[in-house]
């Protein structure tokens, strides 16, 4: 009886043995698969284009933003209590005109007690002048009553230009884009009431690459395609940079009539010059930059693994752009997918 007990025991451990032993096997086959499967979605999905030379034309374009013709903030020149605002946001003013007041109870006392010292200081004068016909007061004492009455001006005079203080007025002509404050707020001096914007023309403020502009000058004529408007419109170049703002950029302002207002400051526009065209001309997708064209960073594959390399790049000629250094004829270059790679990530090619 015992014996067959043991019997039994023994076979129902060797049988879990058996079972443990096949899942343990399983287990291992499936991570191996899993790792497997794991390293093969490692590599990231990219498209790529070749860096090829061509021949290009010698048209270029520089992506900028339109800037105001002017633009100013109006301040009171004194301190005080705002108690009339003459406009609103989107009124129009013109340089010259008033466009608010400050309380002048001050200043107007002021005024008074100056003329009143005036008044007295003429009044003593002439006393002193009557005086010193008959002897009764010397000439040093006649002079110093001469000194008081022109004091006595002067201070009027500043009175007066203190209560003009009160009038609050532009200096330049445009339509109201901003209000800072509101009818009743006491203001000091040089503190900002509204903000007024000219943009009777407006300026398309570009960078140019270094070895682009030199080939232009003041005066030039220059095709711009602003983003909200078809076509192009001529704008004249009224500034180029001394000096460069970085990465051998040189800004420069076009400068585009826009009687109608439809272009507004801060809109994006497109500058189109022209130069000579250019042979044997090394290029890129504008797409191969990983962030913008400044950042100057493209993901090269070489075998299955995209390498972040740093090119210098030259002109930008719209859909495509000049590579001077960093880059060789038939290297491949990714265009789609940089988003998901870091330096050395491996890839996978898509045809």
């Amino acid at each position: 009886m015992k014996k067959n007990v043991i019997i039994s025991i023994l076979a129902v451990l060797g049988i879990g043995a058996a079972f443990y032993f096949i899942l343990q096997n399983n287990k291992k086959k499936n991570n191996e698969q899993v790792a497997i499967v794991a390293e093969k979605n490692t590599n990231i999905a990219v498209r790529t284009a070749t860096v090829a030379a061509e021949d290009v034309s010698g048209e270029f374009l520089v992506n900028g933003t339109f800037l105001p013709n002017r633009q100013a903030q109006i301040s009171a020149e004194m301190g005080g209590q705002l108690i009339a605002l003459y406009v609103k946001e989107g009124s129009y003013v013109s340089a010259g005109q008033s466009i608010g007041r400050l309380s002048g109870d001050k200043v107007n006392v002021n005024v008074s007690s100056a003329k009143a010292n005036l008044d007295n200081a003429q009044m003593a004068l002439n006393r002193y002048e009557q005086a010193y016909k008959t002897g009764g007061v010397t000439a040093l004492q006649l002079d110093q009553a001469r000194l008081q009455v022109t004091n006595a001006k002067a201070q009027l005079q500043s009175a007066n230009l203190t209560s003009g203080d009160t009038n609050i007025i532009s200096k330049v002509s445009g339509i109201v884009n901003q209000k800072f404050v509101e009818v009743g707020t006491v203001l000091g001096a040089g503190t900002p009431i509204v903000e007024v914007v000219d943009i009777s023309s407006v300026k398309l403020k570009v960078d140019v690459d270094q070895s682009l502009v030199s080939e232009l000058a003041v005066g030039n004529i220059v095709k711009v395609q602003p983003d909200v408007i078809e076509g192009t419109v001529d704008g004249r170049i009224t500034f180029i940079a001394p000096s460069s703002s970085g990465a051998l950029k040189f800004p420069v302002e076009i400068t585009v009539q826009n009687s109608g207002r439809q272009l507004k400051a801060g809109m994006y526009g497109t500058a189109v010059f022209n130069r000579s065209g250019s042979s044997n001309v090394l290029t890129v997708p504008r797409e191969a930059f990983v962030g913008s064209v400044s950042d100057n960073q493209i993901f090269v594959v070489r075998g299955d693994r995209a390498h972040l390399t740093k090119v210098q790049s030259g002109v930008n000629f719209g859909e495509k752009v000049e590579i001077i250094s960093g880059l060789k004829a038939g290297d491949q270059v990714v265009t789609s997918g940089q988003i998901n790679l870091t330096d050395k990530s491996k890839v996978k090619v898509l045809k």
